[in-house]
């Protein structure tokens, strides 16, 4: 398996910060410094039929239970359950999600039209512009 990416959403990240202390640029230090990985779950994201493809350790149905089980547990107790895996890690992209309000993926997706650009663009300017209007009023 060859890992060239990372895609963040936001509700992880905020997650990693507020109840781990685990900043994003830690987990890039992490799997640069080529990490030895071992599986441990599986499973699907929120939203997604869980019931076929159960955690393997934690039983959980679902990644909110994935997480309660694993802040609650140690992995050291669990070694013998996971197996070596092997990875090559080449990181060259990264994005970041964060959800929208669906009433406003219409008018966001409309916007980006009239101005010929991909949402993604436009939202990536907007959020730019109202950055650099924070900066010059601090």
């Amino acid at each position: 398996m060859k890992i060239n990416g990372f895609t963040w959403l936001g509700d992880i990240i905020e997650k990693l910060a507020q109840k781990h202390g685990v900043k994003q640029q830690e987990v890039r230090e992490i799997f640069n410094n080529f990490p030895n990985f071992r599986f441990v779950e599986k499973g699907h994201r929120k939203g997604e039929d869980m019931s076929r493809n159960k955690s393997s350790i934690s039983e959980a149905q679902s990644y909110k239970e994935i997480g309660e089980f694993w802040d609650t547990h140690d992995l050291t107790d669990y070694w013998d359950k996971t197996h070596p895996a092997e990875f090559e890690i080449d990181i060259q992209s990264e994005k970041t999600y964060y959800p929208l309000d669906g009433n406003l993926t219409e008018r966001i997706r409309s916007a980006a039209k009239k101005r010929g650009v991909s949402s993604e663009t436009l939202l990536n300017l907007w959020v730019k512009e109202k950055l650099q209007q924070e900066v010059a009023v601090d």
